[in-house]
C-alpha cells in the first residue's frame, strides 16, 4: 500500500495534468482560431499561457513542447520564444517520497547498497530527478530515479500531441505531422527506460572512447532497475559559466561538443538527439561531460550517406545527386520548386561547412537559431502544396538546432569546414554498418534499422 506522501504527490500530480490538459486543449484551439481567422490580437498572451501552463507542470508534456519549438515553423515565432524559455528543473520529491522509491527498485535493504546517499536532489527534470550517493569502496555515484506513473503521464501526453497535430493540420497542410508524431512518441517512450539508456551510455562509452574532449558516465548495473540509473558522477560547471570566458577556451569547448555530438552520427550512425543545457556540463579543461542518454537515435547507414550527398550536391551545384539524397530519405514527387525550397533549409544547416575559414556558427541577423529561415521554407512549402518529411528528420533538426543555439551562446569561432572533413574523409557505409552491428550488439541494444 503507497504512504500517505506517496498518494499525495501522486494526485496532485494527476489533477496538474488534468488542468494542463484542459489548458492546452484550450490554447490549441485558440491558436487555430487566430490562423484560421486571422486574428492576432492575443497571441502574446496566448503563449505566455502556453508556457505557463507546461511550464508549471515540468512534466513530459515539457519535453514534448521543447522538441515542437525545434519544428520549424510548428508554432508562431513568439509561442517558439516561450517555450525556448522552458527549463527542466521540476520540484524535487520529498525524502519520504524518495525512500520508498528507492525500496521500491533495490529493496528494503537499499542503503545497505551505499555508504552515503544524500536527501536532497542535485538535479530534477522532467521525468525524474538525481540524486549524489557513495557506493562500496568510495566511488561518486549519480542515482537518477525517475518520478511515479510516468508511463500513464507519457500516454496522455501523447494524446494530447495528437489533438493538437490534428488540429494544427486541418488549416496548414505544409508539412504532414504524423510521422513527427510517431518519432517523437517513440522516442518519449525509449526515454522512460533507463535500462535502455543505461545500454545507450554504455555505447557511447566505447564508441567515444577514442574522444580527448568527452567523458561518458559509467553505469553500475547493479544498482539500476527499468526505472532507476546509477552511474559514476562526473564534476563539471555549466556551460553558460564560460560564455564569457577567453574566446580559445570558447572555441575550445564548441570543438569538443561538435566532435562528441557528431563523431559518433558518422563513425556509427548514432546521435544524441538533446543538446539541452542541463545534459553536459564542463570541466576545468575545457572538455565535456555528457550525461544523459535517453534521447538516442539510430539511423540506417543510407540515411549518413545521404547528409554526406547532400552536402556534395550544394558544394558542387549537383541537383541529380540532391535529389538522389532527399529521395533516399523518404521524399517523393520532387519539383524544381520543392527541391528549391528544401534546399534553402539545407544551404542554412550546412553554410558553416562549406567555407573554409574559421566563422562565427551564424553570420546573419536573427533571434532564436534558423527560425527565419524554417518560417521563410514553411511559407513556401505550404504554397507548393506541402511535404512529409522523414521520421528521422525530427532528432536531427532538433541536435543541429540545439547546437547551433549552444554555439551561439560561445560565441565560437572556428573552422566547421575543417572539423566536418576530418569526420566524412572516406566515409564508407558499410564499413559503418559493420561497426554499427558489433558496436550494438556490445552494447545489448537491439539493432533497429
Amino acid at each position: 500500500m503507497s504512504p500517505p506522501d506517496e498518494k499525495n504527490k501522486l494526485t496532485g500530480r494527476v489533477r496538474r495534468y488534468a488542468r494542463v490538459g484542459t489548458a492546452v486543449g484550450g490554447l490549441a484551439a485558440r491558436f487555430a482560431g487566430e490562423r484560421y481567422l486571422g486574428r492576432t490580437a492575443d497571441s502574446d498572451k496566448n503563449a505566455e499561457d502556453l508556457k505557463r501552463a507546461l511550464g508549471g507542470l515540468k512534466g513530459p508534456l515539457m519535453k514534448v513542447a521543447q522538441i515542437m519549438s525545434t519544428v520549424p515553423d510548428m508554432l508562431p515565432a513568439n509561442y517558439v520564444d516561450q517555450l525556448a524559455e522552458l527549463q527542466s528543473n521540476a520540484p524535487p520529491m520529498g525524502w519520504l517520497f524518495v525512500r520508498h522509491r528507492m525500496a521500491a527498485e533495490l529493496g528494503p535493504d537499499w542503503r545497505s547498497k551505499f555508504e552515503e546517499f544524500e536527501r536532497d536532489a542535485a538535479a530534477a527534470a522532467s521525468l525524474g530527478q538525481v540524486h549524489r550517493a557513495v557506493g562500496d569502496g568510495g566511488r561518486d555515484l549519480a542515482c537518477k530515479l525517475q518520478y511515479p506513473d510516468m508511463a500513464s503521464a507519457v500516454e496522455a501526453d501523447l494524446r494530447q500531441l495528437k489533438l493538437i497535430f490534428a488540429i494544427y493540420h486541418r488549416y496548414d497542410r505544409a508539412v504532414d505531422p504524423s510521422d513527427i508524431h510517431a518519432e517523437i512518441s517513440a522516442r518519449l517512450r525509449e526515454e522512460l527506460d533507463y535500462e535502455l539508456e543505461a545500454a545507450h551510455m554504455a555505447l557511447y562509452g566505447k564508441i567515444l572512447a577514442g574522444e580527448q574532449g568527452v567523458h561518458i558516465p559509467e553505469p553500475i548495473p547493479a544498482l539500476s532497475t527499468r526505472r532507476l540509473l546509477t552511474m559514476t558522477w562526473l564534476d563539471g560547471r555549466p556551460l553558460m559559466e564560460v560564455t564569457d570566458g577567453p574566446v580559445e577556451q570558447r572555441n575550445r569547448v564548441a570543438h569538443n561538443m561538435f566532435r562528441t555530438w557528431y563523431a559518433p552520427f558518422y563513425d556509427y550512425g548514432v546521435i544524441h538527439g538533446d543538446p539541452h543545457l542541463g545534459n553536459y556540463s564542463v570541466r576545468d579543461d575545457d572538455t565535456i561531460n555528457l550525461l544523459d542518454f535517453g534521447s538516442i537515435r539510430v539511423f540506417k547507414p543510407s540515411f549518413v550517406q545521404g547528409v554526406i550527398d547532400l552536402y556534395h550536391s550544394l558544394e558542387r551545384g549537383d541537383r541529380a545527386l540532391a535529389v538522389h539524397a532527399y529521395e533516399t530519405w523518404g521524399f517523393e514527387n520532387l519539383s524544381n520548386e520543392i527541391l528549391d525550397t528544401l534546399n534553402i533549409w539545407a544551404e542554412f544547416v550546412y553554410a558553416p561547412l562549406l567555407e573554409d575559414r574559421a566563422r562565427a556558427i551564424q553570420e546573419t541577423d536573427g533571434g532564436m537559431y534558423g527560425a527565419r529561415v524554417a518560417g521563410k521554407v514553411h511559407r513556401e512549402l505550404r504554397r507548393l502544396g506541402g511535404v512529409t518529411p522523414p521520421r528521422e528528420f525530427v532528432l536531427m533538426d532538433r541536435a543541429a538546432i540545439g547546437l547551433g543555439s549552444v554555439f551561439l551562446h560561445l560565441k565560437a569561432e572556428i573552422n566547421w569546414y575543417r572539423m566536418f572533413h576530418e569526420l566524412i574523409e572516406g566515409f564508407d557505409s558499410a564499413a559503418l554498418a559493420r561497426r554499427q552491428k558489433k558496436a550494438l550488439k556490445e552494447a545489448g541494444i537491439p539493432d533497429p534499422v
